[in-house]
């Protein structure tokens, strides 16, 4: 690395959240020999998630904002349906009575029956995906309202979000191993009317838009539940006059998480995959895909989009 690199991934590392990153030493070979050199790692941790003191599930994250993962995560999975669904999340705590880091605790405001119930409708939703694609959509869509939000973007709006998501991407600058996702609204926007509903009168296309949250995770789904999450606990849902861009690939399951939280359009700086293009049509997202060096691909519902 550089100086100006080194120097750059130190102050990035000196914004990050001090948990997300870990120094490894490494043999480097470079200019035909090995040196040692001092690494930024990327923290990857495993979380424990239970509901009601009962273990429900675990899952391998980057430490930081473990709250609004868990909400993004029971939101996007179909467990709760709204903020109020959320009662307590708590941090467990060891034996010597400290928080344990890894570990949390959710007690939901949802009778026994309808959770029984939605802890059986996504467990059939889950093994059906992979399957089925029509059979999954249409689980999914039984549980999604139509996303008509009367959004739309200029294309050079469009092109600004990566840029912006790179520059806030702290973490990764620092370590190079982290996934990305970010919201994004129309300029001045406050944050809590951003999410001002699925229906509403057209207006002038965004000409452009600014960073609302933006969070990071070695798992690409962690940092979408992350943003969701974040949205979710700030009573930002639904988010119909917001944009979602992702640093990584589209799949079937973050379009899903989108589609949830009703965002109208979506980016990503990779490509997607078949079903999430087919999932976006369905519900009305606008799907955009290769999002990089000025250039990008729209897949479906192009009329929210602007030249």
């Amino acid at each position: 690395m550089s100086d100006d690199e080194n120097r750059i991934a130190e102050n990035a590392e000196r914004a990050a959240a001090p948990e997300s990153i870990r120094h490894h030493p490494a043999r480097k070979f470079r200019d035909g020999r090995f040196d040692i050199a001092d690494e930024r790692l990327a923290v990857e941790e495993p979380l424990e998630i239970r509901l009601g003191g009962r273990r429900f599930t675990l899952t391998m994250r980057t430490p930081g904002h473990d709250e609004e993962l868990v909400a993004g995560f029971l939101l996007a999975e179909g467990f709760i349906e709204t903020r109020a669904d959320l009662g307590e999340i708590r941090r467990l705590r060891g034996p010597k009575g400290a928080p344990d880091p890894n570990a949390i605790d959710v007690i939901l405001n949802v009778p026994a029956a309808d959770l029984r119930e939605r802890l059986k409708r996504n467990f059939a939703i889950s093994s059906s995906c992979g399957v089925c694609g029509k059979t999954t959509i249409e689980a999914t869509q039984r549980r999604i309202a139509p996303i008509n939000s009367p959004l739309t973007a200029t294309a050079r709006a469009i092109l600004d979000l990566a840029p912006m998501m790179r520059r806030a991407q702290e973490v990764f600058t620092a370590t190079g191993g982290l996934h990305a996702a970010a919201l994004f609204a129309p300029t001045g926007t406050p944050m809590r009317s951003n999410g001002a509903g699925r229906n509403g009168h057209a207006a002038a296309p965004l000409t452009a838009t600014e960073l609302k949250v933006l969070r990071e995770d070695v798992g690409r789904h962690n940092a979408v539940d992350k943003v969701i999450g974040y949205a979710l606990m700030q009573g930002m849902l639904p988010l119909g006059s917001a944009l979602m861009a992702v640093s990584g690939r589209l799949s079937f399951e973050i379009v899903q998480k989108a589609a949830v939280a009703g965002v109208p359009i979506m980016a990503a700086v990779s490509a997607p995959s078949s079903l999430a293009v087919e999932l976006a049509e369905e519900v009305g997202i606008t799907l955009i895909g290769f999002l990089r060096n000025d250039t990008f691909n729209l897949y479906c519902h192009p009329d929210r989009i602007a030249e």
